[in-house]
């Protein structure tokens, strides 16, 4: 039951998504038709949440109940969902102590992982975590991320590979938009040109991202405080990669990162810039603001090295009593945010962001132009042979996903030669 409702309310959210998704492509509010089927969705989602909290409530209590010995479990029958693991230690525990009795201490609890092997041998087999946690792990994953949670979440759910077909458009020239679709004012007996429209492929293939710890026999006896360890850091280790990867990956064996694309558009530096620094006069912030694609000004987020952070707070437009300040600090100003505000965008240090003065230090992005996709949730195995002789069992995590700018390059405007671009860095200052 509770796993039904649980898939039930993942799909009424993912529904609810599509539908602000498809708008903010096409730039658009709600039409009265998508309001009304949104509303549905979220009124959906509060009722599942209502029943989903009673039946974990129920589980709670058969939890405190005494167990039921091995001897009384029925073949055949699925524990699956029977008894929910008290804490992700619990369930660390369970999977170690049925590989050192070689399957001889199963716990009923266990479901084996289908990698291809033997489920009686770790190695070949392995255990994933539990429905109960394995969901929340990558929602911890998600939270924990600046830059994921801001991406278009792309679920993968038939194959590893994903293709994306894409308008090819990189001019708004007349003849070049939406891939090359020609209008045109036609007088009569006038004659036309044809087009046909051109478009390309995206292709994204979940690439493995992989978390490896050791716990010691001690540590899994002293439960809680090891649940509590790992319950917080694997979580932050996954997003730190996913987010690094976003922001900087090579797109060989990892994501595609905006920095290292060829939808990065690079400002040059202002003349008056000193050294790494960004000059309190300066136009650099003015000029990416000015090269940021307008449709993705909504959505995007300045991303700083913590360095640059001093050399923005003093900076100025205009001149005389018109001076005026570019940055608003946290709790300055109206700013009631966590995060200081340049043209009234988040401005986020972040640890991925290139060191001061060179490209990547100074980031303005939108990141809702970035698929993020990704083929299933957190999946753990075991090993107790890894660190055999140490007394220690080996526990693995895995995630696959794939990532890489929805552009392939910055666009030209219909009027003018100033390219435009949702990924915007300030080039090397030196």
């Amino acid at each position: 039951m509770l796993k039904k409702l649980r898939q039930e309310l993942a799909d009424a959210r993912a529904k609810a998504n599509a539908i602000n998704k498809l708008a903010e492509s096409e730039n658009r509010g709600l039409t009265d038709a998508e309001q009304t089927e949104f509303d549905a969705q979220i009124a959906l989602c509060g009722k599942l949440q209502g029943q989903i909290a009673s039946q974990e409530a129920l589980l709670e209590i058969e939890r405190n109940l005494p167990s039921t010995p091995a001897t009384s479990i029925q073949v055949g029958t699925d524990h699956a969902t029977e008894k929910p693991w008290g804490s992700l230690t619990e369930q660390l525990s369970a999977v170690r102590n049925h590989a050192t009795s070689k399957g001889s201490a199963r716990d009923p609890r266990l479901f084996a992982a289908a990698l291809g092997g033997n489920e009686s041998v770790d190695a070949e087999g392995g255990f994933l975590v539990a429905p109960e946690f394995a969901p929340g792990v990558w929602q911890r994953t998600y939270n924990a991320s600046e830059l994921a949670s801001r991406c278009f979440d792309q679920p993968m759910t038939a194959s590893n590979r994903l293709t994306v077909n894409a308008v090819d458009e990189d001019s708004r020239a007349d003849g070049s938009r939406y891939g090359g679709v020609a209008s045109y004012w036609l007088g009569e007996s006038q004659t036309f040109t044809p087009s046909q429209p051109k478009f390309r492929q995206v292709e994204l293939v979940a690439k493995k991202l992989i978390a490896l710890t050791y716990a010691t026999e001690e540590q899994l006896v002293d439960g809680p405080a090891f649940a509590s360890y790992v319950d917080k850091v694997v979580p932050l280790e996954l997003a730190f990669r996913t987010d690094d990867s976003i922001y900087n990956g090579t797109g060989a064996g990892m994501p595609l990162g905006f920095t290292k694309s060829g939808a990065l558009l690079t400002i040059a530096k202002d003349a008056g810039d000193v050294g790494g620094t960004v000059t309190f006069n300066s136009k650099d912030v003015e000029n990416m603001w000015k090269r940021c694609w307008a449709p993705s000004r909504k959505n995007a987020a300045w991303f700083i090295n913590q360095d640059c952070e001093s050399t923005l707070w003093d900076l100025t437009r205009g001149s005389g009593t018109a001076v005026e300040l570019l940055y608003t600090a946290p709790g300055e100003r109206g700013n009631n945010n966590s995060f200081g505000v340049m043209f009234g965008r988040p401005v986020i240090p972040v640890e991925y962001a290139a060191t001061q003065g060179t490209t990547g230090d100074i980031v303005l992005a939108d990141l809702s132009q970035y698929y993020l996709a990704r083929r299933s949730g957190v999946q753990m195995d075991t090993s107790i042979h890894v660190q055999f002789l140490t007394d220690q069992a080996a526990f693995r995590w895995k995630l696959r996903i794939d990532g890489q700018p929805m552009w392939k390059k910055p666009l030209t405007p219909k009027n003018g030669t100033n390219t435009l671009s949702p990924f915007v860095a300030l080039a090397t200052r030196s």
